[in-house]
């Protein structure tokens, strides 16, 4: 290629190869994509930039393009981390395949969007009363810690929960009772942390994890409220990060329950991975053996069900990488799963509303001054516009 070949040229669009390749491209081909990388072009890739693998990681040079104009349907390379740098902002364009033989098509993967929110929703009728609904005791909070703790209840409560109880350390009550008094509180025996469960009776989930320390005596307590297990538990925070040290523990979380780990959680409980494909599979694994669902936050946030079926959020955005966040999000399922929703269900509901929720709290706010409180004071908006 001359080197004056693209001189006049701003905008460059990638078509060298599709979808349907199967090997990394070689020879003329290899150097033809690291030659226009070097080009300070706009670079806009049709269908899957040059050399991406779309179901395999990709081994050779690949086109870095800036946006994606793709076909019909995501393809799975898209939804990793790894490959934003190749596929950049991607766009769907409709090709006319039929909606019948996209159904037919046999896969693990799906995109989740606001009308499959709309098939799951219940609408509630008029004699309808708290009871139905549910009650979830949330175990949150230490000494320092106590918002995680009223982030997560109040999100619980805006998710449509019946009751809940908070239980928190001694140094929280007022706290919990001020900031949210919707909120039945429990108080721990223990001033700073969480320490011993508390009565377990009448509840139909446990959430736990936000604001925990990881005291000896929280650990015990962690191993006390999982081996009374009878309903099913929302983990997240520092109760994932026990359960990592702690192996013992994984082995005893009732089925039906939900994990959300962030990455790095993730990683403490499964190893290490070579790549996003590999981690995809540990992710798999673990739904499966635990027979529960695992929730791996992040970009495109993936929802691995233990029957192998992996959903991957369509909501959310870049100002949502904030502390108290994840909290929000664990509120949000909990109060779902209190609802007599699947786990299945309560992991893609509250998962996209909660970005839902975010998007259009960035809208108002900015990307940029978005906070978690935010997310909740827009749930029920969400809501409204997804049912």
């Amino acid at each position: 290629i001359q080197t004056d070949t693209f001189s006049n040229i701003d905008v460059l669009f990638d078509a060298i190869f599709g979808s349907g390749l199967s090997r990394p491209p070689e020879g003329i081909y290899a150097d033809i994509i690291n030659h226009l990388n070097d080009l300070s072009l706009q670079k806009i890739a049709i269908d899957i930039p040059s050399g991406l693998m779309a179901d395999k990681p990709s081994e050779g040079p690949v086109i870095n393009a800036k946006y994606t104009l793709s076909f019909q349907v995501p393809k799975l390379a898209f939804l990793f981390p790894d490959h934003f740098a190749f596929v950049g902002s991607w766009i769907l364009l409709d090709i006319g395949l039929h909606k019948d033989f996209l159904k037919k098509v046999e896969t693990s993967y799906y995109y989740f969007v606001q009308k499959d929110v709309r098939k799951i929703l219940r609408v509630r009728s008029k004699f309808d009363h708290k009871g139905k609904f549910g009650h979830a005791l949330l175990v949150a909070g230490g000494y320092g810690k106590m918002g995680a703790a009223v982030l997560a209840a109040r999100s619980a409560l805006r998710s449509g929960l019946g009751l809940l109880t908070v239980h928190v350390p001694g140094s929280g009550y007022d706290i919990i009772q001020n900031s949210v008094p919707e909120a039945m509180a429990s108080v721990d025996e223990h001033q700073e942390f969480f320490s011993s469960p508390p009565a377990l009776t009448g509840y139909s989930v446990i959430g736990i994890g936000p604001g925990l320390g990881q005291s000896d005596q929280t650990i015990k307590a962690l191993g006390e409220i999982l081996m009374r297990r009878k309903v099913p538990f929302v983990l997240d925070a520092v109760a994932l990060n026990i359960v990592a040290s702690k192996r013992e523990l994984l082995q005893i979380i009732p089925e039906g329950s939900i994990l959300t780990p962030h990455p790095k959680e993730f990683e403490r409980i499964v190893g290490e991975w070579r790549n996003d494909f590999e981690r995809l599979e540990k992710q798999k694994a673990l739904a499966k053996s635990l027979k529960s669902v695992v929730i791996l936050k992040g970009a495109n946030t993936s929802i691995a069900a233990p029957d192998g079926a992996v959903y991957f959020n369509s909501s959310g955005n870049p100002g949502m990488a904030k502390g108290g966040c994840g909290d929000v999000l664990t509120g949000i399922l909990t109060g779902l799963l209190a609802q007599q929703y699947s786990a299945l269900e309560a992991a893609q509901l509250g998962v996209y509303l909660h970005g839902f929720a975010g998007d259009l709290a960035a809208y108002e706010k900015g990307v940029n001054s978005l906070i978690a409180s935010d997310i909740t004071e827009f749930l029920g908006e969400a809501f409204k516009r997804s049912g």
